[in-house]
């Protein structure tokens, strides 16, 4: 979580950087080169114009950390505490699919006719990076990404617990069950809280 917090941290520089120059100098082909880079990870293309203060503020609004705490607890949520077999044969934490035949285990109970499976991963690091990449670019997680803005702007620590509870109401389309999902994650967050202090 600190690798892809330090990862994100690097990549907002570079675009509150490209925000504080003219449209001019944010436009030369080396800054346009790493601008298309983080397009492409963050599914948001450039605008065909260059690097627009448009394109600057959604990507900004994309490009940001996430509480440890909140990562921890959707993790021990989504993987039993990390003994699933989604775990513990796919490294994957977060219960992410993936849509190819072969890309990670088929679902024990799999609805009939679906054909998800739940994504194969490398490493636990590999786990985390696609479950940031899922967070900070998929609509289905806009709110949360509104919720994160406007608790940096009123000055929160975006990586305290107080954020992570704020910010699980903008992941009820993350679970079927939605509001109970989320009721979930703040309970987890709140029983835990003694350890947050130790991953901030």
């Amino acid at each position: 979580i600190a690798i892809e917090n330090h990862r994100v941290l690097q990549e907002r520089q570079f675009l509150l950087s490209m925000k504080s120059k003219g449209s001019d100098t944010r436009n030369t082909e080396k800054h346009l080169q790493s601008a298309e880079k983080l397009a492409k990870a963050y599914q948001y293309a450039v605008p065909s114009e260059g690097i627009t203060e448009d394109w600057l503020n959604t990507m900004l609004l994309r490009v940001n950390v996430l509480p440890p705490s909140l990562v921890l607890t959707q993790a021990a949520n989504e993987s039993a505490w990390g003994t699933s077999r989604f775990a513990t044969k796919a490294n994957n934490f977060f219960g992410q699919w993936c849509y190819r035949k072969g890309c990670g285990l088929v679902p024990l109970r799999r609805n009939e006719g679906a054909t998800h499976e739940v994504a194969k991963f490398g490493s636990a690091q590999d786990s985390v990076s696609a479950y940031f990449m899922n967070v900070n670019r998929n609509r289905a997680y806009a709110e949360l990404r509104t919720i994160r803005s406007q608790l940096e702007q009123s000055g929160q620590d975006l990586q305290s617990e107080k954020t992570a509870l704020a910010l699980t109401q903008g992941l009820s389309h993350y679970s079927e069950r939605g509001q109970a999902y989320v009721d979930e994650l703040q309970a987890m967050i709140r029983h835990n809280n003694k350890y947050w202090t130790d991953v901030t």
